[in-house]
């Protein structure tokens, strides 16, 4: 088995981060190697990926289903590869860190069975902290920069009511 846990904070509250965390269609895509999602219902999903270890790259199927959603701060989850003897589980945790900051850690596990088992164990051992780490980065970048829609300054407001709640941002230092 190995496992790794990875975390980052995100300038968003944790209302914004548990609405996008809870629909799994708006983050799945971020996952490293991900070439499709097709969503099963709210709870399960099945993902298309492609997955380098060491010189070999390989297309894996896998069933996510989310097996406990507790929001805003904590989902639970489990995974299997159709064609390989490979299972999996995780966490998910969230938690304020101040005014608009939130705190999130990721934990995966990988359970292999069968005499290929230790072999792509230890060839997946240095991996996975890396795919870990990519998808925490990318759910925080994907998370904070829809925090910013329409606080830009470049972007001109089209309507009177757009044009007004335009002025009051940058009367108010908002923008």
């Amino acid at each position: 088995m190995i496992e790794t846990t990875q975390g980052t904070g995100i300038a968003a509250p944790i209302s914004a981060v548990w609405d996008h965390v809870s629909d799994i269609s708006r983050w799945a895509p971020l996952m490293p190697g991900m070439q499709s999602v097709e969503m099963i219902d709210a709870d399960r999903s099945r993902w298309v990926l492609k997955v380098g270890v060491g010189g070999l790259v390989r297309t894996v199927k896998v069933e996510v289903t989310v097996d406990r959603w507790a929001g805003p701060d904590e989902v639970d989850f489990t995974y299997v590869l159709t064609s390989d003897p490979v299972k999996g589980s995780g966490t998910y945790r969230a938690n304020t860190q101040g005014a608009g900051e939130t705190a999130i850690e990721l934990h995966v596990k990988v359970e292999g069975s069968g005499p290929m088992a230790p072999m792509w164990e230890a060839m997946g051992k240095p991996v996975l902290p890396q795919l870990a780490k990519a998808f925490a980065g990318a759910l925080k970048g994907q998370i904070e920069a829809a925090g910013t829609v329409g606080l830009r300054h470049d972007i001109k407001p089209h309507s009177i009511l757009d044009r007004l709640l335009f002025w009051l941002r940058r009367r108010l230092g908002l923008s």
